[in-house]
């Protein structure tokens, strides 16, 4: 359970990440300035990191607390099963 919650909060991370990029890059179009094409540039470059970077991080995550999992299980099992 406490790994659902850990891939919720990532995903709701990156997906603010994301919107709050396009949605920057969508003012600032508007104004045409000179910043609008690196903008562009960094959305799409973004886009495909930021998700990149969140499944590293649960990865590193998983394995870091891999240990966490296996002393779960073992004082969720009976003492009869155990023996």
């Amino acid at each position: 359970m406490k790994e659902k919650k850990i891939k919720q909060i990532a995903a709701i991370v990156g997906i603010v990440l994301l919107l709050s990029m396009y949605v920057i890059s969508f003012i600032v179009s508007f104004f045409a300035t000179e910043a609008a094409p690196g903008l562009f540039l960094a959305c799409v470059f973004s886009t495909v990191v930021i998700p990149i970077m969140i499944y590293m991080f649960i990865a590193v995550y998983k394995y870091v607390h891999r240990d966490d999992n296996q002393k779960d299980k073992d004082e969720d099992t009976p003492k009869e099963v155990k023996e």
